[in-house]
């Protein structure tokens, strides 16, 4: 059995392989949801904060072989196969045949793709801020394909039915993690 990191090896793991600042903080982004997610869980919110973190690893080196690359460099660096897993399961379809079973994957798989858009909806705003957004203006941004028009809406919708969630509740609580993380993503 391999380890789970730290929050403070996960930092260190990220940055050496990610030197983009809009990637970091779109691993910043994602991480304050998860641990949104998992404290409302009653979960170990660290652990899903740290998935989080390095659900895009290898993206920026490697974005030809995205999820599968993070295996190996997770492997290389000795994690546990239940954490990396999680990581991979983002990935469900699109560049990974793992399917997310466990609650915090589907969160992971659900919010991954909404934190972009939510993110790209922000800056939009006067206030450039994700701490005054609500559900309405994420909804017509969500609406118009034009808008992040990389950003899978289907993935979305399919993440909010894994979880058995509407799909404004699911915008409403990944705000929610967002706003925990705002001052970190450039979003206050």
């Amino acid at each position: 059995m391999g380890k789970v990191p730290t929050m403070g090896e996960a930092n260190i793991l990220l940055r050496k392989y990610n030197q983009n600042d809009a990637l970091i903080k779109h691993g910043v982004a994602v991480m304050g949801v998860m641990r949104h997610f998992a404290q409302r869980q009653g979960e170990d919110p660290d652990y899903w904060a740290a998935v989080g973190l390095l659900h895009d690893l290898d993206y920026e080196k490697y974005p030809e072989e995205h999820c599968a690359k993070t295996t190996e460099l997770m492997r290389d660096e000795g994690l546990d196969e239940a954490f990396i897993r999680a990581v991979v399961s983002h990935g469900w379809g699109i560049c990974s045949d793992v399917e997310p079973v466990l609650y915090m994957e589907k969160v992971l798989y659900a919010i991954d793709e909404l934190t972009g858009l939510i993110n790209a909806a922000a800056l939009m705003r006067p206030s450039k801020s994700v701490m005054d957004i609500e559900y309405s203006s994420v909804n017509k941004k969500f609406k118009d394909l034009r808008f992040a028009a990389g950003v899978n809406r289907d993935v979305v919708r399919r993440g909010a039915e894994m979880l058995g969630m509407e799909l404004k509740d699911l915008v409403d609580e990944t705000i929610l993690g967002m706003r925990s993380v705002a001052a970190e993503i450039g979003l206050a």
